[in-house]
């Protein structure tokens, strides 16, 4: 994929629940498979992630049918626990996602270069639907 380089695109959304929990099911790889698929007809076979700076992540994902799939991944460039992910992409788009704690909400800021390949709505839509799903497997887990 080709990066753009100047276009950022933001996703969010408040998770009801602490952000102690909330790190933790976005972190641990057991979590990651539950809930990083856009749609019901995806799901995420295996996640791996080092979750340190210098640290590498992987997160292969697939169309149930078995149509299609790729591995999605980076290295990160800083980690302040309960606070902030920073890393890059193996395409070298870079992605922030900012934890945001209000009692037992926590805010989730997710900002990362779009690509070129896909529209922008394309790629905030299903960013979005990941958060989304991301936010219903912590409230109700």
């Amino acid at each position: 994929m080709e990066t753009t380089g100047a276009t950022k695109i933001t996703v969010e959304t408040v998770v009801k629940a602490p952000v102690e929990k909330v790190w933790k099911y976005w972190s641990l790889p057991e979590h990651i498979t539950k809930w990083c698929a856009a749609s019901d007809d995806w799901h995420v076979p295996k996640a791996e992630n080092d979750l340190t700076v210098g640290g590498k992540f992987s997160t292969r994902m697939e169309a149930k049918d078995g149509s299609f799939g790729f591995d999605f991944g980076g290295v990160y460039d800083d980690v302040k626990t309960n606070e902030l992910i920073e890393y890059t992409l193996g395409d070298g788009r870079k992605v922030e996602i900012h934890f945001s704690a209000n009692g037992n909400e926590t805010k989730v800021v997710e900002t990362f270069d779009a690509e070129s390949t896909h529209s922008l709505e394309m790629q905030q839509g299903g960013w979005q639907a990941i958060l989304n799903n991301f936010k219903n497997y912590t409230e109700t887990n």
